[in-house]
């Protein structure tokens, strides 16, 4: 784990999504490791706060190697309450002893100390004031040591969300929902499945009911829910929000419906549940994306998995119903895609905006008479949302209607819901019926 926090050290912002191997764990230690990585990750900003105070020169400029050890070490003792302090920093010292240098030992040896001086007992809530800091079940007191004065600059040391995209928001979101999306992006987030169009019934003991109908909180056993979900292509893994955009469009009639971007699948499920009358055609561009999606729907008699280029030929003038699950910042699902916040920089948005705005363009053409574009997104920004709807309008001539926006709420499973956005985009304005 270590080593994995090094490279991303190095990398920091542009940190990658990486699946932790902990295959020579056993059971309980691999959990232990997945949290404590997960935590990492998801608070880097917090910790790297929290260490700055007992440092003389900035944090990144730190070796590689330290910054992973103080992260390490600082979430042992600021956000786990079951390991001794003494155990996280004696571990990280050696662990950066090996694997940096002996001198970096008693640097890092000295910073934790000064860390685990620096925080206090558990509250019962975050109030967003100066001594505190949130945590995923109530809040920690900090001892010496204040947050900073702005509002702003504040919530993002304590929730761990760059300045930069609190700053966006702002020009368009209020900011209780900006402190809302980022204490939602605190939480591990539940495993909820679309249930609505389960066919028999499904293991009550297992499950609880979501407020948002058609859905349910997985609360058994991980192999339990694989099991389940291999035998079942009535129900998947799919958050309330994600669904709503296929939703939106239920009560069309589509002939031929055209996945363009289609991922893993999960929205291809639930169009060929919409619509059991309808061809489906699914790809994406990205070949492991590709490679799954084949697996996933081979064999399957209503929805063809075919490479973007026999997409764009057949169906060319075809199509009913496009969808453009398109990429995207990922800033509404920030507590699942724990990475994504740090990643989301005005260069990155500018360079996904083009991507979107191609994609939008290019599946314009594959639109027979009537047909319109389901445009979705998982992002919180006006940018990748609303301005591409307005750009379609102006540059494409597409009318927009059915617009929807979902910000990321709930701290409790059966209410938590990630955040999204989608349009339905139609040539001559039209796309309501």
């Amino acid at each position: 784990m270590g080593r994995v926090l090094e490279e991303q050290a190095r990398r920091f912002p542009e940190i990658e999504p990486i699946e932790l191997d902990t295959s020579g764990l056993d059971e309980r230690d691999s959990a232990l490791a997945h949290k404590l990585y997960d935590a990492s990750i998801r608070r880097w900003l917090t910790l790297e706060f929290l260490i700055q105070q007992g440092l003389r020169r900035p944090f990144r400029e730190l070796e590689a190697g330290v910054q992973a050890a103080l992260i390490l070490g600082s979430a042992q003792i600021v956000l786990l309450d079951r390991i001794p302090v003494h155990a996280a920093i004696d571990e990280a010292v050696e662990w950066v002893k090996r694997r940096v240098r002996p001198g970096a030992g008693g640097l890092v040896n000295a910073v934790l100390r000064r860390v685990a001086e620096g925080v206090g007992d558990r509250i019962d809530d975050w109030q967003d004031d100066l001594d505190s800091i949130p945590l995923a079940d109530g809040a920690r007191r900090l001892v010496g040591i204040r947050l900073p004065e702005d509002a702003k600059e504040r919530l993002s040391v304590a929730t761990s969300v760059p300045m930069p995209l609190i700053e966006r928001w702002a020009n368009d979101l209020d900011r209780e929902a900006i402190t809302t999306a980022c204490l939602h992006g605190l939480v591990r987030p539940p495993t909820i499945l679309h249930v609505r169009h389960a066919r028999v019934p499904l293991p009550e003991d297992w499950l609880s009911p979501h407020a948002v109908e058609g859905h349910a909180v997985w609360t058994g056993p991980r192999d339990g829910l694989t099991e389940l979900l291999s035998c079942r292509d009535d129900v998947w893994v799919q958050d309330p929000s994600s669904s709503s955009a296929v939703l939106s469009v239920a009560d069309r009639r589509p002939g031929l419906v055209v996945d363009l971007c289609a991922g893993q699948g999960t929205k291809t499920r639930q169009l060929r549940a919409c619509f059991p009358d309808a061809e489906i055609v699914a790809t994406d561009v990205d070949p492991a994306r590709y490679s799954v999606l084949s697996g996933v729907f081979a064999g399957d008699e209503r929805v063809r998995v075919k490479p973007m280029d026999a997409v764009r030929s057949e169906a060319r003038g075809r199509a009913d119903l496009v969808l453009l699950d398109v990429p995207c910042s990922n800033t509404g699902v920030m507590g699942r895609r724990v990475e994504a916040r740090y990643r989301a920089t005005p260069a990155s948005l500018k360079r996904l905006r083009g991507i979107q705005r191609q994609i939008i363009g290019d599946a314009v053409g594959l639109l027979g008479a009537g047909g319109v574009l389901l445009y979705a997104t998982c992002s919180m920004d006006h940018a990748e949302n609303q301005s591409q709807a307005r750009w379609a309008n102006r540059h494409l001539g597409l009318g927009a209607s059915r617009e929807r926006q979902a910000l990321p709420g709930g701290m409790e499973a059966v209410r938590s819901v990630d955040g999204s956005y989608s349009v339905v985009l139609s040539p001559g304005g039209g796309g309501g019926a």
